[in-house]
């Protein structure tokens, strides 16, 4: 149903262990993503591929949605938050690409990813009381330590005063997504809230798709990548973070997908044959020692009664 609680749902709510997995897995296809648009034919509009990808996963959404028989008349929806998560899923896209083309890869990557932890740490904090644990303060600094390193490893680095500012503008909006998100998922399952989300999204970028080129879009290979990025690096992917959301911190969620750029770096290196050197080896490093921190379970200190005190993330 449109407005399934999350006390309706709680045998199907993975545990925390497995919302982190589920949230890595979400990270994991983002970083796919790069791949996939640098196999794109030549002629493509940044823009415009990600209001084609808004369009492919939410359209996928939706009919997940309907086949499960979980989206009914909008009734009693939430609207305004609904608009904001939409709005601010839109403004990652524009500001991230836009980005990338004012300052390069490496330094809008590592500006926006960076910036993501530390601005979902705040905003957990702030709107929901969150108070990141122990973990995340030696996590974060170690994954955030990894990107700088890996995005700044070699070859010439271009630094757009516009262009770090929209990078900082893309995790800003991406850790207020998360926690837009959060907040929503107390009044709906994730299906129909992300399916929501992502048709939204899909319309506000939709002026973007007007400037798509015929031709271009119907070469197969533009065709497949297109269904991929919309399919697998956002329909599935959302839906698996919405999924982990359910049972992680806004803070630990955003350390967590730091895990994007060193699955890009790994898939450059043996997909696209790219060549890193020891500095992004090392920073490789530096973001799986964070995603390990957070991820392993902490053995808690004997207690004179023999329980177990969870940390949180």
């Amino acid at each position: 149903m449109g407005t399934t609680t999350l006390a309706s749902q709680t045998s199907s709510c993975p545990g925390p262990a497995g919302g982190n997995w589920f949230v890595l897995g979400a990270a994991i296809l983002w970083g796919t993503a790069g791949t996939a648009q640098a196999l794109t034919p030549a002629g493509y509009d940044p823009a415009a591929i990600g209001a084609l990808r808004l369009l492919i996963g939410g359209l996928a959404l939706l009919l997940l949605a309907l086949s499960r028989q979980e989206l009914q008349l909008p009734r009693g929806w939430h609207w305004l938050p609904l608009l904001l998560a939409a709005a601010l899923t839109s403004s990652y896209q524009l500001c991230y690409f836009s980005a990338v083309a004012k300052t390069g890869v490496a330094v809008g990557t590592v500006v926006a990813m960076g910036s993501a932890p530390i601005a979902g740490g705040l905003l957990g904090l702030i709107f929901r009381g969150e108070r990141p644990g122990r973990r995340w303060y030696l996590a974060t600094p170690l994954a955030i330590s990894g990107c700088i390193l890996l995005g700044f490893s070699g070859g010439e680095v271009t630094v757009d005063p516009l262009g770090i500012l929209l990078a900082f503008g893309a995790g800003c909006s991406y850790a207020a997504y998360a926690l837009a998100i959060k907040g929503l998922l107390d009044k709906y399952s994730p299906n129909v809230l992300i399916a929501i989300v992502v048709c939204l999204g899909a319309l506000i970028l939709s002026p973007a798709l007007l400037r798509i080129d015929v031709d271009w879009l119907m070469q197969p290979s533009t065709m497949l990548i297109a269904l991929y990025l919309g399919l697998a690096t956002l329909a599935l992917s959302y839906w698996l973070f919405a999924r982990g959301l359910q049972t992680v911190q806004v803070a630990g969620a955003v350390t967590l997908t730091l895990i994007e750029p060193m699955t890009a770096a790994l898939l450059g290196i043996f997909i696209l044959g790219e060549i890193l050197n020891l500095q992004a080896f090392a920073g490789i490093g530096l973001i799986f020692s964070g995603l390990v921190v957070l991820i392993i379970k902490q053995r808690s200190l004997p207690e004179t009664k023999g329980k177990r005190q969870a940390t949180p993330v």
